[in-house]
């Protein structure tokens, strides 16, 4: 095994059971042989030296690429073990900081989002083929963390919980004019137009989604209330009573912060409400993963609520609540990847091998940083005025008792 290699495990897993079984069928052991035992076996030479000197990138390449196989265990099982090991060992901290190595200063050339970019690295991820993400996903397409009241709810109960807890956040009521930014397969807006007739705009950038939003919208009859438009946020004119954001500020892009809550605030009406729900870091800014970068979200980025509090700040809008929602990624992370991995051979019949690899990992990925690392999900409540929601969150947990009911019979 290549030496480098070597020794950063030899150092790294103190706890575990992880072997190694290398080019020339010697089998390497690391740990103390406690848990589930993980075996790989490397297909390639040049992967040791890779995955040593650049782990970031090349461990998700590897696998992708079927540079290694496990012949027990899975991916997120070694993801598991690395970052387990890794949060309470000070030895390896060095070779950690790879696994998020991106140099700071070029975050902002890797986020330039201008209208074309931003358009092209939409429609990189979510022009897919949709029955991928009907594979995974729960039968509304929420494609961001769910809600879960309750730590045995099932993935389509919190994902209805989140659409809840959303809308008890922006007080919404009946025939008021709603922007859902980056609306995705339209979910949200066709829940906030049936439950509420809210009067709802919802813009994507993704063909495939816009599509599929429109289509939803028709058989659903609620094309009088609800419109889906394929176009940028930057392009909207008209005000709006409630806006909300989901899981889009992650490809706004660090250098256009300011360009982005400018635009909330002409879009907002004086006495609107505006709810940003959004991944974030609970630790100081870090680079995005070069893996993610490459593969799944390109021009991506997770902010630290350090990046974005000033900006809001500078724009004049108040902020007027904040929502730390902890592991509730880690558990709707978690429901995808398995149901993935039951329909994986579906998904090979769509793509390929190398795909599935590479969803796996990025879901894997994904699910590590929210239990191991410092992922979260954030949502900020902004008005322009201090008294455009009641003094206590109260009202929210009102409305969700009123609307669990409704809910319940849908």
């Amino acid at each position: 095994m290549y030496s480098l290699l070597n020794a950063y495990l030899a150092r790294m897993i103190h706890r575990g059971n992880l072997s190694i079984t290398d080019m020339q069928g010697v089998t390497w052991r690391y740990g103390d042989d406690s848990g589930e035992p993980l075996h790989i076996k490397i297909n390639g030479k040049k992967w040791e030296r890779a995955i040593a000197l650049d782990p970031a990138l090349k461990l998700g390449e590897a696998y992708m690429h079927s540079g290694f196989d496990f012949v027990q265990g899975d991916i997120y099982g070694l993801l598991a073990l690395v970052f387990e090991n890794s949060g309470t060992n000070a030895e390896t901290a060095p070779w950690m900081r790879l696994w998020q190595a991106t140099p700071s200063h070029s975050k902002r050339l890797m986020q330039m989002n201008t209208l074309r970019r931003s358009s092209s690295n939409v429609q990189r991820h979510y022009d897919l083929s949709g029955k991928l993400y009907d594979l995974f996903l729960d039968s509304d397409r929420q494609y961001s963390c769910g809600y879960f009241e309750k730590p045995d709810d099932t993935l389509e109960q919190a994902q209805l919980a989140k659409k809840r807890h959303l809308a008890a956040k922006l007080c919404l009521k009946e025939g008021q004019k709603l922007l859902d930014i980056g609306c995705g397969w339209g979910g949200l807006g066709l829940y906030m137009a049936r439950q509420f007739k809210a009067d709802v705009t919802g813009v994507t950038l993704s063909h495939e989604q816009h599509e599929i939003a429109e289509s939803r919208a028709q058989a659903a009859g609620l094309r009088e209330h609800c419109r889906f438009l394929l176009q940028d946020y930057r392009l909207l004119a008209s005000p709006f009573d409630r806006i909300v954001s989901v899981g889009m500020f992650e490809h706004v892009g660090i250098g256009h912060y300011r360009e982005y809550f400018a635009h909330v605030k002409r879009l907002l009406k004086p006495d609107g409400i505006f709810v940003l729900h959004s991944i974030g870091r609970s630790g100081v800014p870090y680079a995005t993963n070069p893996f993610i970068r490459k593969y799944i979200f390109p021009g991506g980025y997770i902010p630290s609520l350090s990046e974005v509090l000033p900006v809001i700040e500078k724009s004049g809008l108040v902020i007027t609540d904040i929502e730390i929602l902890r592991l509730h990624y880690a558990q709707t992370l978690k429901l995808w990847r398995e149901a993935f991995m039951r329909n994986r051979e579906t998904a090979k019949a769509l793509y390929d091998e190398a795909f599935c690899r590479m969803w796996e990992f990025y879901l894997a990925a994904s699910e590590s940083s929210f239990r191991w690392q410092e992922m979260m999900v954030f949502q900020i409540q902004l008005a322009h005025k201090q008294d455009a929601v009641p003094l206590t969150r109260d009202y929210t947990y009102e409305a969700e008792g009123r609307w669990r009911k409704t809910d319940s019979g849908t």
